[in-house]
């Protein structure tokens, strides 16, 4: 559904727009407590701010562990989906949290790809037709130099032609 949305939106808005718009709007991430603060043009640098407040303290007081994962989860894998073309499938295949020290205020996270890491997946991927890459993401205080907590989000990446065959097999 969100797709089709975002096909037709691009009609009227760039897809830097709907994609912010789209995830600050969308009642599941609405939920995490984060909201996309800047999203690049090209879309390869994503930022979002996760605020600390009464609706993700936890029982200690701090920001509550599954905020602190919701909120980072989406952004790797509908990032590249939205970077690169069509002729590949991208799904996420596991994710790791590590829990450094409990967060008491605002904190924030970047998602970014290179143009030379998209070209080494998309020669990776023709090469060995499927492969996994794991994308960490730190949530940290807004001066960038505390780390609260790491997300490791391991994605499985495909050539769309193989993975429908592989899948026929089945």
């Amino acid at each position: 559904m969100y797709q089709k949305i975002a096909r037709f939106g691009q009609l009227l808005f760039s897809k830097a727009f709907l994609f912010k718009v789209g995830f600050n709007l969308s009642p599941m991430y609405r939920r995490s407590c984060g909201r996309v603060i800047h999203v690049s043009k090209d879309l390869l640098h994503v930022r979002i701010r996760l605020r600390y407040s009464f609706r993700n303290k936890n029982y200690v007081g701090s920001i509550f562990g599954g905020s602190l994962f919701s909120s980072v989860d989406p952004f790797p894998m509908v990032q590249l989906i939205n970077i690169i073309n069509e002729d590949f499938i991208v799904w996420d295949k596991g994710a790791k949290i590590q829990f450094r020290k409990p967060a008491f205020e605002d904190l924030y996270a970047e998602f970014n790809y290179t143009h030379e890491e998209l070209a080494e997946l998309r020669q990776r991927v023709k090469k060995e037709k499927e492969i996994e890459i794991v994308k960490s993401t730190p949530l940290t205080n807004k001066a960038g130099d505390t780390v609260f907590c790491i997300v490791d989000k391991t994605l499985f990446i495909a050539e769309k032609s193989y993975f429908k065959a592989k899948r026929a097999e089945k």
